[in-house]
């Protein structure tokens, strides 16, 4: 949890400071060399549900650097080479 706060923390400053996309995630990384990218996309979403920010433009800043690297191939790789079966929808009667 320590390690996903400092990332929060980077990522709220660098927004703060105007970084965007890339420049953004460098900073993250800057700050917290070991930060993965999923580690950067959780932190985004603690970002987003506290209550206490509030600035709509770093809101969208962090949300699209979330989706960014949430579709980057890898964020969650689990070291499959194979693509993950999606799972069956289920009807509910």
């Amino acid at each position: 949890m320590k390690e996903k706060k400092r990332v929060y923390e980077a990522l709220v400053d660098g927004a703060m400071e105007g970084l965007t996309g890339e420049a953004l995630y460098d900073f993250v990384k800057a700050r917290c060399p070991k930060a993965t990218g999923k580690k950067i996309v959780r932190a985004s979403l603690l970002a987003l549900t506290d209550p206490h920010l509030k600035d709509r433009n770093i809101l969208d800043v962090i949300y699209a650097l979330a989706i960014k690297h949430r579709l980057d191939e890898g964020v969650f790789d689990d070291g499959d080479d194979e693509p993950a079966e999606p799972a069956p929808f289920q009807t509910v009667s």
